[in-house]
């Protein structure tokens, strides 16, 4: 190795962070999109034959990730886009588990922990941090859709848990995880939980709580919703996604800060 090739820079785009920074408006687009991905999710599964939606909704989320992967750097439109198929996808890994195959949502919401554990288990052996701020190109942020994909699947389980087998509703149980998700808030101000656990905790929740109120408005009353339709909920949560997302790329303001060290 000549002088030059030890002093040469590394490229700037290996270091770019790939995760928009933690905002209010990052919390409020995070919980819609849940809750769009959830009434999504069944109206396909109700439109066409499950079957298709599951395929067809695989093959997208795949694309998107990919297009997510190869970008040098954050883009908000790829980020969230790819958020939102995680979305959908997740709520179909769920209910799959239980409508097709007849496991019960104590079993799935078991599976999918021991699943969150295992994935952030061997993203931390790997990387040495779970930071969102270190999620860079390559392997961080293999680790990090991977999070966020069994992150979803969880989700969606333990809100039908609570919702169906628990049998609080759905109105009740979005409540609930509204009062759980203040929780690892309070809990990093009183710095009884680190900033990365209070994150991730966090984000497990908004999935069955941005589900649960998406499925009481969707679901029809006889089931304990306003029944306005899974289809029409979903265009009206995806009509803000897209104004809030739009929002954000026009200001410019969810730039990525630098990455941190490891």
């Amino acid at each position: 190795m000549t002088v030059n090739e030890r002093i040469r820079p590394l490229d700037p785009a290996a270091l770019a962070v790939k995760v928009p920074p933690v905002t209010a408006l990052f919390w409020i687009i995070k919980v819609l999109t849940t809750g769009m991905g959830e009434t999504a999710s069944d109206y396909l599964a109700r439109t066409i034959a499950p079957e298709v939606a599951v395929g067809a909704a695989g093959l997208v989320l795949a694309g998107a990730l990919v297009v997510q992967v190869r970008a040098r750097s954050y883009s908000t439109g790829l980020y969230w886009f790819a958020v939102v198929m995680v979305s959908v996808f997740g709520t179909m890994a769920a209910d799959v588990l239980h409508v097709g195959l007849g496991i019960p949502y104590t079993v799935s919401t078991t599976f999918f922990a021991v699943a969150l554990v295992a994935v952030l288990g061997l993203w931390y052996l790997s990387e040495r941090t779970l930071s969102i701020h270190t999620v860079t190109r390559g392997r961080p942020e293999l680790f990090y859709w991977a999070t966020v994909l069994v992150t979803f699947a969880l989700g969606t389980a333990a809100g039908d848990l609570t919702a169906t087998t628990f049998g609080w509703g759905y109105l009740v149980s979005g409540f609930v995880f509204a009062a759980a998700i203040v929780v690892p808030g309070l809990a990093f101000r009183a710095r009884s939980m680190n900033a990365v656990a209070a994150f991730w905790t966090a984000y497990v929740i908004t999935r069955p709580l941005g589900a649960s109120f998406a499925d009481w408005m969707g679901v029809p009353v006889s089931r304990g919703g306003l029944g306005w339709g899974t289809g029409p909920v979903t265009v009206a949560w995806a009509v803000v996604i897209v104004a809030l997302i739009a929002y954000l790329a026009v200001r410019g303001n969810d730039a990525p800060e630098p990455a941190l060290p490891a």
